[in-house]
């Protein structure tokens, strides 16, 4: 059993068999409460309308992930991060309530301290669908103002995020929001963001200006609160440039409507189905490539470490840092972060050369192997190697076993280990 849906942000190559269970009615915002700043949404909506229902209240979820056609259920379901996430923690922990359908075609309504809420998180769908989420929403201003800082040395960017982690500021200015890019080992930023009241002009990135090469050129920018949360997805973080948008010739002949993330996942949709780049540089005489799209939680005192080690052996450039810590005193027994402990997500999205004689997968095998002996994890929106009793051992399986048995004793949905590894 699964979900027909015409969009996704995974990334691991699928096994498709057939149609799957319609969840068109499923994509709306239900309720948006300003008094008890809470939303009832269907499982299916997307992060950009409901963002569209909250703020004209003056709110936001308490993590927006960056782009606009991730669901609330997926985001839960498998996790999502974003500036936010260093005080506010993950999506799923400003849920307060969910129904879930079940594999026993059961729909359970679920609260903190209930075993399939806990469980829920980065289950993908295994355990059961979202059908409605209550979630809680935050308090913004009409605008974020914007500083971006400088760093030529790893350590001291580390060293800088914790003291904002630990203090939410920055030399004397509050910090809301956090994220970074790392260029080079010798050139990386972090990119401050203060909630703000502003009338005047604002920083526009949905046209022709590129807004991750306005963080190199300017210290400071204002953005509208709506165009701060989704400075990334126009261009798709940067990932865009690979199909010519940021060129100036052909950005303006663009339509600015499908300058977005989920137009740019179907052109590399169509181009993996039929393996085009390969195809491409099999043609010219190159190296076939292989496709390194992952997101790592790594801790926050061995960030550096694992930065210099992936510029050293795996080279892509750049790279999207994004501090994170558990908000409340909870953990989730499927992606076990430690309540209290600092991390670093570092998010990289591009192909590299496979080597003469290597094989197809061996920089994204070196990789898990390094994010492990940091003591990382590892995101399944993509590609994973583990053997079952390393993927059991870093995702909870013992514990993800009891409810499987519990929630869907027939098998009607995927094992988590099938879905995300051998990508059934």
């Amino acid at each position: 059993m699964r979900l027909a849906k015409p969009t996704s942000n995974l990334f691991r190559s699928r096994v498709t068999t057939g149609p799957g269970l319609d969840v068109s009615g499923l994509t709306g915002v239900l309720q948006v409460d300003p008094a008890s700043r809470t939303a009832d949404v269907a499982g299916m909506c997307t992060y950009e309308n409901l963002v569209a229902a909250t703020l004209p209240h003056g709110l936001t979820p308490l993590v927006v992930p960056q782009l606009k056609t991730i669901t609330l259920g997926g985001a839960v379901s498998g996790l999502g991060i974003e500036a936010a996430s260093f005080r506010n923690g993950l999506p799923h922990e400003s849920v307060l309530e969910l129904d879930v359908l079940t594999g026993t075609g059961d729909i359970l309504t679920v609260a903190a301290g209930d075993e399939l809420f806990d469980g829920f998180p980065n289950s993908y769908g295994t355990l059961g669908y979202a059908t409605r989420l209550r979630i809680e929403l935050e308090p913004v201003r009409s605008h974020v103002a914007l500083r971006h800082l400088r760093f030529d040395d790893l350590d001291e960017l580390c060293s800088t995020v914790a003291r904002i982690m630990a203090t939410r500021q920055c030399n004397g200015e509050d910090v809301d929001y956090l994220d970074g890019v790392m260029f080079s080992p010798a050139e990386s930023y972090l990119t401050l963001g203060r909630r703000a009241d502003h009338t005047g002009p604002a920083g526009d990135y949905t046209g022709q200006q590129i807004y991750y090469r306005s963080i190199q050129q300017r210290r400071h920018d204002i953005l509208s609160t709506h165009d701060y949360l989704w400075r990334w997805d126009t261009d798709w973080f940067w990932c865009s440039g690979a199909f010519g948008v940021q060129h100036p010739l052909i950005r303006p002949l663009w339509p600015a409507r499908l300058r977005r993330s989920d137009v740019y996942w179907k052109i590399v949709a169509v181009a993996n189905r039929f393996d085009l780049e390969n195809r491409w540089e099999t043609w010219r005489g190159r190296a076939r490539r292989e496709r390194v799209i992952q997101d790592v939680e790594i801790p926050l005192e061995r960030t550096a470490e694992f930065l210099r080690w992936f510029v050293e052996h795996v080279g892509i450039e750049p790279v999207w840092l994004c501090p994170l810590r558990l908000r409340g005193d909870r953990t989730w027994p499927l992606y076990p972060l430690e309540r209290g402990r600092d991390y670093v997500n570092v998010g990289f999205w591009a192909s590299v050369a496979i080597t003469p004689g290597g094989g197809r997968s061996d920089t994204n095998r070196a990789i898990e192997g390094r994010v492990d002996a940091v003591g990382g994890h590892k995101s399944l929106y993509s590609d994973s190697f583990y053997s079952r009793e390393e993927f059991d051992a870093r995702y909870g399986g013992g514990h993800y076993a009891a409810l499987k048995q519990r929630y869907d004793p027939d098998q009607r949905l995927l094992d988590l280990y099938a879905k995300a590894v051998r990508r059934q």
